[in-house]
């Protein structure tokens, strides 16, 4: 997201202003200008999946939790089950598990992980406001 951005425009930066100081003074704008924008997208995300949790549509609210159960499974399955019952069964069923699904199940955890960690961060901060 703006992430990758920030480094080819801090060299930018490097380039256009000599002055060091007014340097140190610009990548910090520009760097609290990228946070604000990724909290921003975070939080965006955060209530999306907090209005999906809270639906009166039982497949609305409970599809990100059934997703996840079944990445689970499958990984019980590989790493859990299917070792020990290779050793007594030909025919143990190893699910293959797509590289684009462990990238959707790192991107799942981890919109759980930081939608949370924004919440409480974002407690913290309004009430540090006050």
């Amino acid at each position: 997201m703006l992430s990758t951005l920030i480094s080819p425009v801090l060299g930018i930066v490097e380039k256009l202003i000599p002055d060091p100081e007014a340097q140190a003074k610009a990548k910090i704008e520009l760097m609290s200008l990228a946070q604000a924008g990724e909290l921003k997208e975070l939080e965006a995300a955060m209530s999306t999946i907090t209005a999906e949790a809270k639906s009166d549509h039982w497949i609305v609210a409970a599809w990100r939790p059934i997703t996840m159960l079944t990445f689970v499974a499958i990984i019980a399955n590989n790493y859990l089950l299917f070792p020990y019952l290779s050793l007594f069964w030909d025919a143990a069923p190893l699910l293959e598990l797509p590289e684009s699904l462990w990238e959707l199940l790192k991107i799942g955890l981890g919109g759980y992980v930081v939608g949370r960690s924004v919440e409480k961060a974002t407690e913290a901060y309004s009430k540090s406001k006050r």
